[in-house]
């Protein structure tokens, strides 16, 4: 169901992106950077993670790591993230294909920085073989996201 409702997402909202599916597993960035021949941080890494009651999904390159003084300056609380079970019942999406597209709720979407260091991202596309092809603005623009600076 979660590559569907990708693949539904952006065939009305951006239908010139299409999903990647690949032959191999994309569910860890190292996995993802080899089976698209990119670099790591080109991976864009999408975080569940609760803010008080709420949850929301956090964009980042995917060689960065959160920092937590940053996080707790931009949200005012610590970082949380959801766990397994979790994150696919908030998201729509399993772990390893979780992506600010298609999600199964409406949940506020922030993108940090570091992912226009690229001119192309790849974040996954709902299943832990999927990814899709997209340039870091547009991608924040699609999910109407917002530009934090939250890792290291």
């Amino acid at each position: 169901m979660s590559l569907q409702s990708v693949k539904a997402f952006l065939a009305q909202h951006a239908p010139d992106i299409a999903v990647v599916e690949l032959e191999s597993s994309t569910a860890t960035v190292a996995l993802a950077a080899q089976a698209l021949a990119v670099e790591p941080g080109q991976i864009a890494k999408s975080l569940s993670l609760r803010v008080n009651d709420e949850v929301i999904v956090l964009v980042v390159r995917g060689d960065a790591r959160l920092d937590n003084r940053k996080y707790k300056q931009q949200f005012g609380v610590k970082a949380r993230m959801l766990d397994a079970t979790e994150v696919e019942a908030q998201t729509g999406h399993p772990v390893g294909g979780v992506c600010p597209f298609g999600l199964v709720e409406p949940l506020r979407v922030f993108c940090d920085q570091s992912l226009k260091d690229f001119a192309v991202v790849f974040p996954a596309g709902g299943a832990v073989n999927a990814a899709v092809r997209i340039e870091p603005e547009r991608l924040a623009s699609l999910v109407k996201a917002q530009w934090v600076d939250v890792i290291q």
